[in-house]
């Protein structure tokens, strides 16, 4: 039933009951319903509830010959969770809703919004890039992202490993959102729960998925559509071809929003979809000034977002346990991880340009002492070239 998305978007008057909540919560949950179908159901029928009484003929005439929609007491269980989780409900329409996510054609119904901070009064910036990123081109999200938050952009991504977890740690101070692909309250990978948690004191972490939900491979392109909605443009830091990274630039495309692209090594995989950007016509990015330059300062920017207001409530153990750091904590230097793994975060970190040993040394937060044999393997073994000046690049 959920067909190509509506061309542009659709008025909507948002639910001001909690009844009101209830019946978009049953609609959106319901078999076979997306933001498309959502909303020609509200522009036929006038509201949830009557959109939900007509759902079964509908169906029937689709060819489902037995079809329920969401139960009530399931969006019920949905709605009290998220309360309980200390999450609001944001409806598309409403004041707190994110403009700049509501003017995309398939903009998500409801939203389940979880935090203290009030990242969304300010414009955002969305810094994606590659799980398994370089040294350098964690170094370059790092000061990207932090150029943007003094420069008074809020910073989105998706909580991922590698550039997401970078770009938000480097932004929690001066405003980030960390867009989900499961529920709001389910932190993957289990790895940034600290960061999640850190988010969730000082930024806000959003999903369009019911509460609990764990994500599967399926949900991460809605999420992506979801960061470049939320955006004035895109910043793609690492992203080997075929990445979620590019789908997310292709989103923004779509969206007409900004894409830039941060070059690297041609022979670098990581650095082969932004290259393919930049040479595609995106435009090229080397520091905050080119972001700058492409959208404007924040300040007089138009696309001014208003903010989500902070929803008392009960806090779940891990947000009681935020860290007031701004990045997750580094790996403990007296436990060093086994010669497999350690090969393994040593090959991430280097690529075809250069890298100091020194730097990679930093980067692992690990001794010299445990690095240095294993350095030597991989050298012997071919994977790692030792070049003048202390230097190493990954053969």
């Amino acid at each position: 039933m959920d067909g190509n998305s509506l061309s542009s978007p659709t008025p909507f008057t948002p639910p001001t009951t909690e009844e009101d909540r209830l019946a978009w919560l049953r609609l959106i949950r319901s078999y076979r319903v997306g933001p498309g179908t959502f909303a020609r159901l509200i522009a036929e029928h006038g509201c949830a509830s009557a959109a939900l009484d007509a759902l079964p003929t509908i169906a029937r005439a689709s060819g489902l010959s037995s079809y329920t929609p969401c139960p009530a007491d399931q969006a019920l269980r949905e709605y009290h969770a998220g309360l309980r989780a200390g999450a609001r409900l944001l409806c598309l329409g409403a004041p707190d809703y994110p403009q700049a996510l509501a003017s995309i054609s398939d903009a998500p119904p409801v939203l389940w919004a979880l935090g203290r901070g009030n990242p969304l009064a300010q414009p955002c910036i969305a810094v994606v890039g590659a799980r398994n990123a370089s040294s350098l081109g964690q170094r370059t999200a790092r000061k990207l992202a932090e150029g943007l938050g003094h420069s008074g952009f809020t910073v989105v991504s998706g909580l991922a490993r590698g550039i997401d977890t970078i770009a938000h740690g480097a932004a929690l101070k001066t405003g980030t959102i960390a867009v989900m692909a499961g529920g709001v309250d389910h932190v993957y990978p289990a790895e940034n729960a600290a960061l999640a948690a850190a988010i969730a004191d000082q930024g806000l972490r959003l999903s369009e998925q019911p509460m609990g939900l764990q994500p599967q491979a399926r949900h991460f392109p809605r999420r992506n559509r979801i960061i470049a909605g939320l955006a004035l443009a895109t910043v793609v830091v690492e992203a080997a071809e075929g990445s979620g990274s590019l789908i997310t630039a292709r989103d923004a495309l779509e969206q007409g929003r900004e894409v830039l692209a941060v070059p690297g090594h041609p022979l670098d995989p990581r650095a082969a979809g932004c290259n393919a950007l930049i040479r595609e016509g995106a435009r090229l990015v080397r520091d905050t000034g080119d972001v700058l330059e492409a959208v404007g300062p924040a300040q007089s920017n138009p696309h001014t977002i208003q903010p989500v207001s902070p929803r008392p409530g009960p806090r779940s153990a891990p947000h009681s346990a935020a860290p007031s750091a701004a990045a997750p904590p580094p790996p403990a230097r007296q436990r060093a991880p086994d010669t497999l793994t350690l090969h393994r975060l040593i090959l991430d970190r280097l690529g075809p340009a250069p890298l100091a040993e020194d730097q990679l040394i930093r980067d692992l937060a690990l001794p010299a002492a445990t690095i240095a044999p294993a350095l030597l393997f991989l050298e012997l073994d071919g994977r790692v070239q030792r070049q003048p000046g202390g230097l190493l690049a990954k053969t």
